[in-house]
């Protein structure tokens, strides 16, 4: 599907790598100016040569997510310069530890909490009126399906999911009336660092690159999308549509 962005303000998060990094390009190819926000740096650097070289433009604003004061001073640094922001792409988040619950540190499980929860809740309230001034704003929430399966030793990632899928669809309930839209996706199985860390004896070639899962998000983030609220599953580089229990 062609989804035309001309003039569209997209903000994405941890754009450095992975997932993150081919959205925020499939984002500038389709002719949005993208807001770049990561802690590397090099990979804002590097996703910054390859938007330009795609005829594209962005901003880079590299922070961690844990410094929510920088969360709260982004939306007022977009207002000022733009006005209003037309899509959030809330994708960074962290992994923790694969390990019994019971024998989790409590810096790491605050650590996945506050990355993968308090800064996505944070996001959302420092940028919902920006793109409440949209005339078709919409957010891609990603997710897990870890959020379900609560597979045994992944409990801080499993909850953290779960919180955010539970966010996004408060927020979509709450804004229903309006044209904004909300959506969470479930990436699935990707050739990410992340998934390495988890699954350190996969082999990555047997994984679908975080390319195809970009061009799956992206026709989420244009002005075409009715449905709010929803969860949709990325399988063999197609989006299953998942309805929530009422």
């Amino acid at each position: 599907m062609s989804v035309n962005l001309k003039d569209k303000i997209a903000l994405v998060t941890g754009a450095s790598r992975g997932i993150g990094y081919f959205t925020a390009l499939e984002l500038a190819k389709a002719g949005a100016h993208v807001i770049a926000c990561a802690r590397t740096v090099g990979g804002l650097e590097e996703l910054d040569d390859a938007i330009k070289a795609a005829g594209g433009s962005a901003t880079l604003v590299p922070f961690d997510l844990a410094d929510m004061n920088a969360i709260d001073a982004l939306g007022g640094s977009i207002f000022e310069r733009w006005g209003k922001l037309d899509i959030l792409v809330a994708n960074a988040g962290v992994l923790g530890v694969i390990s019994p619950i019971g024998h989790v540190e409590a810096k790491v499980f605050e650590k996945v909490m506050t990355i993968n929860v308090t800064a996505t809740w944070r996001l959302i309230r420092s940028v919902e009126p920006l793109l409440m001034r949209s005339d078709a704003g919409r957010a891609v929430i990603l997710s897990s399906a870890a959020a379900h399966r609560c597979r045994p030793f992944w409990g801080p990632y499993s909850a953290s999911k779960a919180a955010v899928e539970a966010l996004a669809r408060t927020w979509a309930g709450e804004t229903q009336s309006t044209p904004l839209r909300i959506t969470s996706i479930d990436p699935g199985a990707t050739r990410t660092a992340m998934r390495a860390q988890a699954m350190p004896g996969e082999d990555p070639d047997t994984l679908p690159h975080p390319r195809e899962v970009a061009q799956a998000i992206l026709p989420f983030t244009g002005p075409d999308v009715t449905e709010t609220g929803k969860l949709f599953i990325v399988r063999e580089n197609k989006l299953v549509d998942y309805r929530m229990p009422e």
